[in-house]
């Protein structure tokens, strides 16, 4: 597993840095177009980038957390993500816990976050909670999890960065060049002929191809490493199909999360956006094609080894080259898949429901009074008054002290 992270690794970073050189290229010819100095367009894109990378390094986890609306819960808030989180995280052996939030959002979704193993995050949407069996939340869990215990995340933090480095240098000079901001340049272009104008033109072209190129390459990191995600759950869970039917659910959702947006959709499990209300597209370039995905994982003939992951990603995608490296499935032992668990029961089904409603209630600040009758009573944070009488069976119950009178 080491050496596929290695190799994984090494890609990312030779993507990375053509990113990089992409970077001070456009900005090497901006500066040469707008200040008419190419070294003083290098100053400026690099302390832009140093800056919003020390930014990432540091507050990247709390400010996408923040973004997204997420609260954190505790293992008393929502016992069943808690130990799946927990399972994960033991099957995976990572040194520490990672925090777990919510999402109040109905959309189907989740994604890891943080620097590091020791300062990461899980933040689930509430849509999952209430969707999901306990199979396929592990499947989506063990996902993310691999995220963190392969340093995914950091890496994707700081090619969004990247990505939003060179949109905002693309941004400005975009209203430079519209409000005069090639003033000098043109002095210049009059005196020094035709090498003049031709730099102003690869700028400008720079300005158009630059972010889109970025993001290109922002999406290629992020889909190679979504394969080896899918067959770490696989492996953390010993239960393919788990996965497998989370990413069928998924798929079939026609709400997207609302507070996602363009840089932080690699992150997701799946694309967080939607076209016009439809399921999620295979036609997708954040990730790949969710449909591949699941082929994959129900075509490991009965096994949850990297290596039963890479066999079956052969066959699928019929491609001569394998996902995982050669050197990291030698001598690599087989591992079987378990069985399913027994078929969950309807009310079940209606209790994660309840509980997941329940805690975002308490995200509200409701008090949550339990009748006798088996009525649960939701009191609003401004409700005034000492007890509250329930509707079904008019007993009248006491409130605890903190839900008393609230002035």
């Amino acid at each position: 597993m080491w050496e596929q992270i290695r190799s994984n690794q090494t890609r990312s970073i030779i993507l990375v840095a053509a990113m990089g050189l992409l970077l001070l290229l456009f900005g090497y010819f901006l500066g040469v177009a707008l200040f008419g100095s190419g070294v003083g367009g290098l100053i400026v894109a690099l302390v832009v980038w140093v800056i919003m990378s020390l930014i990432a390094y540091f507050q990247g986890d709390s400010i996408i957390l923040s973004i997204s609306g997420a609260r954190k819960i505790s293992r008393d808030d929502h016992p069943r993500l808690y130990n799946a989180v927990e399972e994960m995280k033991i099957a995976s052996g990572l040194g520490k816990m990672p925090d777990i939030y919510i999402i109040d959002d109905p959309a189907l979704n989740a994604f890891a976050t943080g620097r590091d193993p020791n300062r990461a995050s899980v933040a689930i949407t509430s849509g999952l909670l209430q969707k999901l069996n306990r199979d396929e939340l592990q499947g989506v869990i063990g996902h993310e999890i691999s995220h963190i215990k392969n340093r995914d995340v950091l890496l994707m933090a700081l090619c969004s960065v990247l990505l939003g480095t060179i949109v905002i240098l693309a941004w400005f000079a975009s209203r430079m060049m519209l409000f005069g901001g090639m003033r000098g340049n043109r002095r210049s272009s009059s005196s020094g002929g035709g090498a003049a104008l031709l730099i102003i033109v690869v700028a400008i072209l720079l300005m158009i191809l630059a972010p889109i190129a970025a993001q290109l390459i922002y999406f290629a990191i992020s889909r190679k490493r979504e394969y080896l995600a899918d067959a770490s759950s696989a492996l953390y869970t010993r239960y393919p199909e788990g996965l497998a039917s989370a990413l069928e659910k998924l798929a079939g959702s026609t709400t997207e999360v609302k507070s996602a947006n363009q840089a932080l959709a690699p992150m997701y499990t799946v694309n967080p956006f939607r076209s016009g209300g439809r399921a999620a597209s295979d036609l997708t370039s954040t990730h790949p094609p969710i449909s591949e995905r699941i082929r994959i994982l129900r075509s490991m003939a009965g096994g949850a080894s990297l290596a039963a992951y890479d066999k079956a990603y052969r066959e699928v995608s019929r491609s001569g080259s394998g996902v995982m490296p050669a050197s990291a499935l030698a001598g690599v032992p087989a591992v079987a898949a378990r069985k399913p668990e027994a078929v969950e029961p309807e009310a079940e089904k209606v209790e994660r429901t309840r509980e997941t409603s329940d805690l975002l209630w308490k995200f509200s600040d409701y008090g949550l009074v339990n009748c006798e009758c088996g009525t649960k009573l939701r009191v609003p944070p401004k409700f005034r008054g000492d007890s509250i009488r329930c509707p079904h069976c008019g007993r009248v119950n006491p409130l605890p002290p903190r839900q008393k009178s609230v002035s």
